[in-house]
C-alpha cells in the first residue's frame, strides 16, 4: 500500500470541499489519506450527516477502509482496497444522521462519487436520498443543467432524474442517476458562448401554488427587461416538508435563490436574476461555481483545458491548491481572488490499468 497522504483540512476556505476531493481522487488513484482539522472554518467543524454520507458512500465504491467516520470527527483515515467498482448504490443522508433526518445536499454526494465512478469497470445506477434545494450547495437543476452538460463536454456521460424535492430542514428529497463508464476524459476549452434564452424553475412543495406563479413571473419580466427570452415553469410539488426556490440557467451558468418565512417570492426571484445578470455583464465563459466545479475533470483530461470566469473565488484556490497535492498536474491561474481570472490546465490524462 503506498504512503497516506496527509491532508490539513483547515487549508484555503477549510470547507467540506478538501474532504470531498480528496475522496474522489483516493478512490480513483487508490492511494490511501489522513485528514485532520475537517471544515476546521465552519461553524460547527467536523463531520456532519452530508460529508459522513459521502465518505461512506466513496468507501463503499473501493471497499475502503475507514478510521474516524463518525459525526462531529475532525480527523478521518480512509485507505481504499479495490479500483472504483459499478453497480447499484443506494445513499441515503438520514442513515449518517443520529436523529433519523438531515437535508444533507446530495448533489455534492453524487459529484464525490462521480469521477470514481466514471472509471470503473461496468455501469452505475444510484439512489441518493437527501437535500436536493439547500443552502451552500449546487440544487439539483443547476447539477442536471448546468454542470452536465459541461462535464459531457469532456467525455462524461451520465443521466439524472429528480423523482422528489428535498429541501431544508425535511430533505427527503431523491435522485436517480446513471452513470456510463469511460477510458479517459479529454481535454476542453471554455469559451463565453451567446444564449439567448435563460430557463429556469420555481418551484414550491406543501405551500401554496400562487407562490411559484409569483417567482416565476417577476424572474420573466426581469429577463426581457434584459433583453433575453424566458423559458420559466413554476411547479408545485410534494415534499417532506415546506420549501420554496428558482433556479435559473443558461448555457456554462445558472443562479438559484431559495426562499425562507418571511421573504417576498418576488424578492426570491430577483435575487437569482441579479446573479445571472452579473455573470453575463462581465462577459466570461463559466460562472464561479462551474469554474470550481471544473477544476477535476480539467486536471484528469487528457491534454489543456481552458476558462475564465468572473470571480476566482476561494473555493476554486483551494481545490486548486488541494489538486497539486494529489496529482502532478499544472495548473496556472491569471487573476486576482475576488476578480475575473483566466485558467488552464494541462491534464494528466488519468487512466486505471486494467486489472487483467
Amino acid at each position: 500500500m503506498s504512503t497516506p497522504l496527509h491532508i490539513d483540512g483547515s487549508q484555503g476556505e477549510g470547507g467540506g470541499q478538501v474532504l470531498r476531493t480528496s475522496l474522489s481522487l483516493s478512490a480513483l488513484t487508490g492511494r490511501p489519506f489522513r485528514i485532520e482539522n475537517i471544515r476546521a472554518n465552519r461553524s460547527r467543524p467536523g463531520l456532519r450527516p452530508q460529508h459522513l454520507a459521502a465518505v461512506r458512500a466513496v468507501a463503499a465504491l473501493c471497499k475502503a477502509e475507514l478510521v474516524g467516520d463518525e459525526i462531529g470527527a475532525t480527523v478521518l483515515e480512509f485507505r481504499p482496497i479495490t479500483r472504483p467498482t459499478g453497480g447499484f448504490y443506494e445513499v441515503d443522508v438520514t442513515e449518517a444522521n443520529p436523529s433519523g433526518q438531515s437535508a444533507g445536499a446530495v448533489t455534492l454526494i453524487f459529484e464525490a462519487m462521480l469521477w470514481p465512478l466514471l472509471f470503473a469497470e461496468e455501469p452505475t445506477n444510484l439512489i441518493l436520498k437527501g437535500g436536493t434545494f439547500v443552502p451552500f450547495s449546487p440544487p439539483y437543476h443547476y447539477l442536471a443543467e448546468t454542470a452536465r452538460p459541461a462535464f459531457q463536454r469532456f467525455g462524461a456521460e451520465f443521466s439524472l432524474t429528480l423523482r422528489k424535492w428535498g429541501w431544508m430542514t425535511a430533505g427527503g428529497g431523491i435522485v436517480e442517476a446513471a452513470i456510463a463508464p469511460i477510458a479517459a476524459l479529454q481535454g476542453v476549452d471554455f469559451k463565453p458562448v451567446e444564449d439567448e434564452t435563460v430557463a429556469g424553475v420555481a418551484a414550491v412543495t406543501n405551500l401554496p401554488s400562487h407562490i411559484p406563479h409569483r417567482m416565476a413571473r417577476r424572474a420573466h419580466n426581469l429577463i426581457e427587461q434584459m433583453g433575453l427570452k424566458p423559458a420559466v415553469s413554476a411547479v408545485r410539488e410534494k415534499g417532506d416538508g415546506p420549501g420554496a426556490g428558482i433556479v435559473l440557467w443558461q448555457k456554462q451558468a445558472g443562479s438559484s435563490s431559495l426562499g425562507r418565512r418571511g421573504l417576498p417570492a418576488d424578492k426570491v426571484a430577483e435575487a437569482a436574476v441579479a446573479d445571472l445578470a452579473a455573470f453575463l455583464d462581465n462577459g466570461t465563459a463559466v460562472d464561479q461555481h462551474l469554474a470550481d466545479q471544473l477544476l477535476i475533470p480539467m486536471a484528469l483530461a487528457q491534454g489543456k483545458s481552458s476558462l475564465t470566469t468572473g470571480r476566482l473565488t476561494r473555493h476554486t484556490l483551494t481545490n486548486s491548491a488541494l489538486l497539486r497535492q494529489w496529482l502532478d498536474v499544472s495548473i496556472q491561474i491569471n487573476g486576482e481572488p475576488g476578480q475575473a481570472a483566466e485558467i488552464t490546465i494541462d491534464g494528466v490524462g488519468f487512466k486505471i490499468l486494467s486489472s487483467e
